[in-house]
């Protein structure tokens, strides 16, 4: 695999912001519980869902940005600037952790719902609410829709070493990573959290889609494509899809899960999130070479002035992000104290997601003015990078 290749290849896909913007907008609507416009979202359409793409294309693009580094001026160097990101998502997540703490305890006491601090998983507030901001500066927080940042920050925290690895022996980096990933499921490795519980995401399962990401990044993403040309892979990859598919609404409707055989409803239907099921990943990587062959990197229409909102969403996807979890709070919120109407669903979704994309047009406004041009997609996606 030939690094400097393949980062001058893939150093301007513009797809990759289409793609992270699309997830941003899709993990905002998931995270707003009794949606029906979340329907839309790639979770209801097989075993993957927003969140994989967004851990795998930040994964691609940190390699995308720090490659470059590490080859031209040493490990050393490189490594600092990768941790110098991971300290800024660390602090980007106390902020958000800070502001999603005080937001909920004051609503609970405001408004009398105290409910509301148990559906958003963050019970501490009542009973021992030092040791709960304690832990969760830790990143032991157990607080509902925090947990991709709070995996992004982990895995950015420990990439320099496997981006070293990787770029002197690619395919060793991706079997160490696929071998800690069979180790974490078999031997139930995770990290603790607080009060009690574990992690949403097993970080010790999802590095694997980070560092496959960073894998495709260098080279490997031309060699999965090579394999997909062949008819057989393509049309064994569409009927993988189409059952996923099945599987996911029967797993939405009781009396369509009960015609399934009792093997397939066991070990599919459950979708082991937390620790990243293989058919999961499986899942996500036909996804990716179906939409990455659907939508080849030249296409005309990311040019389009109707894709800009959301390839700008994919831009700042740092800032959107944040803003799309705080959103999806306030969205949670109206609906649980308003009529929750499908009407009223729908007028929350679209405001969200219309304020996540003016959110993404004045940071990227602001970065103008201070002089800060978009780098070339290494130094993009402003989560993953830089």
């Amino acid at each position: 695999m030939n690094a400097d290749a393949a980062l001058v290849r893939h150093s301007r896909d513009a797809r990759l912001y289409l793609f992270l913007g699309l997830a941003n907008w899709f993990i905002f609507l998931d995270h707003i519980p009794n949606n029906a416009v979340s329907w839309i979202s790639l979770r209801n359409l097989g075993f993957s869902g927003a969140g994989d793409v967004f851990v795998f294309i930040i994964g691609y693009a940190a390699a995308l940005t720090y490659a470059p580094i590490m080859l031209d001026r040493g490990a050393i160097v490189g490594t600092t600037r990768v941790l110098k990101r991971a300290w800024q998502l660390y602090a980007a997540f106390i902020v958000l952790f800070a502001i999603y703490a005080v937001s909920i305890g004051d609503a609970a006491s405001r408004y009398a719902a105290p409910d509301i601090i148990y559906q958003f998983n963050m019970p501490g507030l009542l009973t021992d609410p030092v040791r709960t901001v304690a832990h969760g500066l830790l990143l032991q927080s157990r607080a509902l829709n925090l947990d991709l940042l709070q995996l992004a920050v982990a895995l950015m925290a420990c990439f320099p070493f496997m981006l070293w690895l990787m770029l002197r022996l690619p395919d060793f980096a991706l079997a160490a990573s696929v071998a800690l990933y069979l180790a974490a499921r078999q031997f139930e490795w995770t990290l603790s959290a607080f009060p009690d519980g574990s992690w949403y995401l097993n970080p010790f399962c999802w590095q694997l889609l980070f560092v496959l990401g960073a894998w495709c990044a260098l080279g490997g993403a031309s060699r999965l494509r090579a394999q997909f040309r062949s008819p057989a892979w393509a049309y064994l990859g569409l009927a993988y899809l189409i059952l996923a598919f099945a599987v996911t609404i029967a797993g939405r409707f009781p009396a369509l899960g009960d015609a399934f055989p009792a093997w397939l409803h066991d070990g599919l239907l459950t979708n082991d999130r937390a620790n990243l099921a293989p058919y999961r990943i499986l899942h996500f990587v036909i996804v990716a070479l179906f939409a990455t062959r659907l939508i080849p990197k030249d296409w005309h229409g990311l040019t389009n002035p109707a894709f800009r909102p959301l390839i700008v969403c994919g831009e700042q996807a740092l800032p959107v992000f944040c803003a799309g979890v705080f959103l999806s709070f306030a969205g949670h919120f109206i609906l649980l104290t308003g009529s929750g109407s499908i009407t009223q669903q729908i007028m929350v979704s679209l405001s969200g997601i219309v304020i996540m994309m003016l959110v993404a047009s004045y940071v990227s406004w602001s970065k103008r003015q201070d002089g800060h041009s978009l780098a070339p997609l290494g130094g993009a996606p402003s989560l993953g990078i830089r």
